[in-house]
């Protein structure tokens, strides 16, 4: 199976990160999606990265995600994530 792959463009270099997962939110009527770069964090793990998007027009238009509660569902998302990889 093939990855997917999205180019962002930070800082006005482009960068091409592999998708992690999407997911969609009852809560926010939003989707999802995260994907990494695959550069390293301080604490030696992969940065992951998460952003709302419309599922209509697709990758292309990433919105940051501001909203304290917002954020804290995105936190709880990755964090059931990750306990679920380390169940195998």
């Amino acid at each position: 199976m093939e990855e997917e792959k999205i180019v962002i463009n930070k800082n006005g270099k482009d960068i091409e990160c592999d998708v992690l997962f999407t997911f969609d939110s009852e809560d926010t009527g939003k989707a999802y999606i995260g994907y990494t770069d695959h550069s390293i964090a301080a604490n030696g793990r992969k940065n992951i990265y998460v952003s709302a998007f419309d599922p209509i027009l697709g990758y292309g238009q990433l919105e940051d995600i501001t909203d304290e509660n917002e954020l804290a569902m995105v936190k709880d998302v990755l964090a059931e994530i990750d306990r679920q990889s380390r169940e195998g």
